[in-house]
């Protein structure tokens, strides 16, 4: 096999935005993106450079300097040091402070068409990222390999899976960089596994070695560029944030009008029921069966009815049927993938004999989503897309396969975002000025711009709840901010112990859905002893009090890519003891609670509180961080802990996002030592009127040192569906009995005072 490297530079060109350098080997183009994101594509083509990912444009002017034996482009905050012979790159701090560089002997090197970039390793390095991915919160040591794929029976050390996010954050030496290595055909990481502690390295069977360096010095920083760069999510509808009850299949309309109506009658708070392949007509897309869903509205409509929104699922692979709508038009208009003599590809899914959708045409993908009509005219507004990585009986489809001019080892990792692309777009369009919730299972970076994720086929053992926890975790660092996992697992037979515990942890994951393979038990809450029942629905009911606050972190999210479930390397990024697999799983949710998810067999675990004051959030205990609790852990109270200084609006219980509640907004505040604030958000949670001003927001500012808290004045049109607030203090001066809101005095009882949403100024002083 013939090895090429990187060599030295012979030619050096500045032309616009773009620096060129030359070798014998490749073409290697520079560009500015901000002051802390470079951009380096080394290339032996001159082809398309799209991308799927990115959707900004670089700067106008790299600004260099060049001496004999390197140039040094300075964006600001970030630098590149290019030696010239033989080239290889090194990104440093303002200061000259090296965040990462090249292997000096190996740098960037071909091996046929395969591209790799070898670069040196710090002896403290970690590495955070990669989205779903199995193993440890720190990936030093491991490699990993991005190919979207099928993985119906997963293991806590499976890889690839279903995913393909190729963003890193690397930390040393309090130092902390990202990197986003912007290729979709099979790529490669390689952590420092097998290099005698050398050297880290990626790479790609195909394409260019075409990646963009992140230089900001925090990893929330990074992720808010990261986000940027590559889009964020829209608000999503907050019917979305609610309880979702799925399974492979409810078989008929009637059937899953009697879930609906039984969690009506035992007061179990819901918003999402879902249809799996079942519901079609011999499972053909955008198609009912005629017999067991024979009037899709009035099924819809008598959901809607009961506060409950419909999901459907929708897989790629078109059935081979004349007469069916979609087949013939897709053969009609060659819309579907083919061979490279024209005959188009044949899969074997669940409808039989297929085609597959060319979703990297604008044609196609505009009609894929104008066919959503068969659904959305019956009312769904959800949409789950399966099968896409794409899937198909025997998992090979042949490299030969091409989807227009691209064959499928180029593009397989962006099929799945391309459908839910596709998907995002018509379902917009034919919805109006309604949200659609899409759903997919494989993605690509960026897909967070038309989708939700979650981590495909699970188990139902402890493990894989951990594991979930953690891919959650790890996806919100690439940007997926709205992602989730099968809760109580997909296949297998959980104990009622694990429901339990599983749920209580969904109440703090992003998308709360609980989804069953065919064949397995039922998993409702009340299926499960009326003990148990009472656990789940006194969770469920606490996840609808939070909705305030995780709107408002969606809001966040929406506004600066941070995600709801955060891994403590966000915010505690140079403790070691986060890293330790015993505390890797515990997670923030949002900016004030500490979540410590425990397995289903233990009732006390060992929890790590970082530096600074916490309360449990269930019992008011107050504790000292920077070392490690024993903390009870029932069935019934899963540890989880409120930050001091923690803002958290909440709402009393509803039984579903459609109920307008009792218009009481409580504002809860924990006391700390340090002042804080929080971004309260609202609208109306299913049009997309807030892009144009429609909104109330209003940022809560406590502040101990002045003893007040502030509501400041509301801005936006949108006019709060609360007409009151409830003031709750906690772990404030037992001696404080009375407020002085907007300058009246108002009584405080069990720490708690009630007064009037005004949109002006409140102020409230505390003695």
């Amino acid at each position: 096999m013939k090895t090429a490297f990187l060599g030295n530079a012979h030619q050096i060109v500045k032309h616009n935005n773009v620096l060129t350098i030359q070798t014998p080997e490749a073409k290697v183009c520079v560009w500015v993106y901000s002051p802390t994101i470079i951009r380096v594509c080394v290339s032996r083509n001159s082809g398309n450079d799209d991308s799927f990912a990115v959707i900004q444009t670089p700067a106008e002017q790299p600004n260099y300097v060049e001496s004999d034996d390197e140039l040094v482009i300075d964006a600001g905050a970030l630098k590149l040091r290019i030696n010239k012979s033989p080239l290889r790159f090194k990104f440093c701090t303002a200061d000259d402070k090296v965040l990462s560089e090249d292997d000096k002997r190996f740098g960037i090197n071909w091996q046929g068409e395969t591209v790799i970039n070898y670069r040196k390793l710090f002896a403290d390095e970690k590495f955070i990222g990669l989205g779903e991915k199995t193993g440890d919160l720190n990936r030093r040591g491991c490699s990993y390999v991005n190919w979207n794929s099928d993985v119906p029976h997963h293991t806590p050390t499976s890889d690839p899976l279903y995913q393909t996010f190729p963003f890193f954050i690397g930390l040393h030496s309090g130092l902390c960089y990202g990197l986003f290595f912007d290729n979709t055909h099979k790529s490669f990481f390689d952590f420092g596994a097998s290099t005698d502690e050398q050297m880290s390295w990626f790479g790609a069977d195909g394409g260019d070695m075409n990646y963009y360096f992140f230089g900001a010095q925090t990893v929330a920083q990074i992720i808010e560029d990261y986000t940027w760069l590559t889009g964020r999510m829209e608000m999503p509808p907050l019917w979305s944030l609610g309880y979702q009850q799925c399974r492979w299949s409810y078989m008929s309309a009637a059937e899953i009008l009697d879930i609906a109506e039984t969690f009506r009658r035992e007061e179990i708070p819901a918003d999402v029921l879902y249809c799996d392949i079942d519901y079609m007509d011999g499972f053909k897309i955008f198609t009912w069966n005629k017999e067991t869903f024979a009037d899709p509205k009035a099924f819809v409509d008598r959901l809607t009815e009961m506060g409950f929104r419909l999901v459907t699922i929708v897989d790629p692979g078109i059935k081979i049927e004349p007469g069916y709508r979609q087949y013939d038009e897709g053969v009609a208009n060659n819309y579907f993938a083919t061979y490279p003599n024209g005959e188009k590809y044949i899969g074997s899914v669940w409808p039989g004999r297929c085609h597959f959708p060319n979703f990297f045409n604008e044609d196609v993908r505009s009609w894929w989503g104008d066919s959503f009509t068969a659904l959305t005219e019956a009312g769904v507004e959800g949409f789950w897309n399966d099968m896409n990585e794409p899937a198909v009986w025997g998992q090979n489809i042949p490299p030969l396969v091409k989807f227009g001019d691209k064959y499928m080892p180029e593009v397989r990792n962006a099929y799945g975002m391309q459908m839910a692309r596709a998907t995002y777009d018509g379902t917009k369009r034919l919805l109006g000025n309604k949200r659609p919730f899409v759903l997919t299972r494989a993605a690509y970076a960026g897909t967070q711009r038309y989708s939700a994720v979650w981590t495909g086929d699970n188990s139902a053992y402890d493990a894989h709840m951990l594991l979930g926890q953690r891919m959650v975790n790890s996806l919100g660092l690439v940007g997926m901010a709205m992602a989730g996992v099968d809760i109580g697992g997909f296949s297998g037979k959980p104990t009622p112990e694990l429901m339990v515990r599983w749920n209580s942890l969904g109440v703090y994951t992003p998308m709360f859905r609980n989804h069953a393979q065919e064949g397995t038990i039922y998993r409702e809450p009340w299926r499960w002893g009326k003990r148990n029942q009472a656990i789940i629905k006194k969770d469920i009911e606490q996840r609808y009090r939070l909705l305030p606050y995780i709107y408002s972190s969606y809001y966040q999210s929406h506004e600066t890519g941070l995600p709801l479930s955060r891994t403590l390397a966000i915010n505690y990024t140079n403790d070691e003891h986060i890293y330790n697999t015993k505390f890797q799983n515990q997670f923030l949710f949002g900016d004030a609670l500490l979540v410590a998810p425990v397995e289903s067999t233990r009732f006390e675990e060992d929890v790590y509180l970082p530096e600074g004051e916490w309360y449990r959030l269930s019992t008011g205990e107050k504790f000292i961080g920077g070392k490690v609790i024993n903390a009870d852990a029932p069935l019934t109270d899963l540890p989880v802990f409120a930050k001091a200084g923690a803002i958290i609006p909440m709402q009393n219980v509803v039984q579903n996002t459609n109920e307008k509640g009792d218009g009481i907004l409580e504002i809860h505040i924990w006391y700390g030592s340090e002042p804080n604030s929080f971004i309260y958000y609202e609208d109306d949670g299913v049009t997309y009127d807030y892009q144009s001003g429609a909104y109330y927001k209003r940022q809560v500012i406590f502040d101990p040192a002045k003893c007040n808290i502030v509501l400041s004045a509301a801005e936006g049109s949108f006019h709060s569906r609360y007409n009151m607030i409830k003031l709750v203090l906690h772990g404030f001066n037992d001696n404080i009995n009375r407020l002085k809101v907007s300058g009246d005095d108002l009584p405080l009882a069990d720490g708690a005072a009630m007064f009037n949403n005004s949109h002006e100024i409140i102020r409230i002083d505390f003695r």
